[in-house]
């Protein structure tokens, strides 16, 4: 079933951002589209609709009202733009919220290359996302090594997703909002600073993506089943 609580997709009409709201409009969730120009995201909403049907729970909105708007979200921001816009929302976001974070420090937002991250003083990005939301919101890092691409397409995944976080209930809504993509199995990765392994594989992976034109992902192997629950 559908979950009632809306997802705020924060800086959602990127391609990640846009695939994610693609696949969990498809599952009948509730999304909110986040922008620094309310009427850009709405657009990016329209464009959801027109592929999975008006009928779907999609809207448009600027960043701060999107954060207003909802208790779970999901940051799809390149890192350049990470601290400026956590800070500039730190009044708009609700207390208790969960923000799921998929940053990752690419040599490339510097001017570097693609495959490879930079260093991170607090060790990845979702550790500096951590410290820089209000008290009282929890930080999941998740959905970094799933090929944008793909999640724009129509076929199932081939990928899993790994969730690291220090609070056990924002680990599971962000497992649970994975395993909604089909083809995706989530699992638990253990603590918050175990993101930053997460955010090395996703440049390894365009590494090897760029070198062999394709749009690979990683899948653990070895797990018992109730690992993925």
């Amino acid at each position: 079933m559908p979950d009632p609580r809306p997802i705020a997709i924060l800086g959602g009409t990127g391609p990640a951002g846009m695939g994610l709201a693609l696949r969990w409009a498809r599952v009948r969730e509730t999304v909110i589209i986040g922008s620094r120009d309310a009427q850009r995201a709405q657009e990016a909403a329209d464009k959801i609709k027109a592929r999975a049907g008006n009928e779907v729970r999609v809207s448009g909105m600027e960043n701060a009202a999107a954060c207003a708007a909802a208790n779970t979200l999901v940051l799809t921001v390149p890192f350049e733009g990470q601290a400026t816009l956590l800070k500039q929302l730190k009044s708009a976001i609700r207390p208790g919220s969960i923000l799921i974070d998929a940053t990752v420090a690419l040599a490339a937002s510097v001017g570097g290359r693609a495959s490879r991250t930079l260093g991170v003083w607090q060790g990845s990005c979702a550790q500096q996302a951590a410290e820089l939301v209000p008290k009282g919101v929890s930080v999941a890092a998740a959905f970094h090594n799933l090929s944008a691409d793909l999640l724009n397409g129509d076929q199932a995944l081939d990928c899993d997703v790994m969730v690291c976080s220090d609070d056990p209930d924002a680990s599971q809504i962000a497992r649970k909002l994975a395993a909604k993509i089909p083809g995706v199995r989530a699992i638990d990765g253990g603590k918050l600073e175990n993101a930053r392994v997460l955010e090395q594989i996703t440049a390894l992976l365009i590494g090897l993506n760029i070198r062999h034109k394709g749009h690979g992902g990683i899948r653990i192997t070895g797990l018992p089943p109730q690992a993925y629950e």
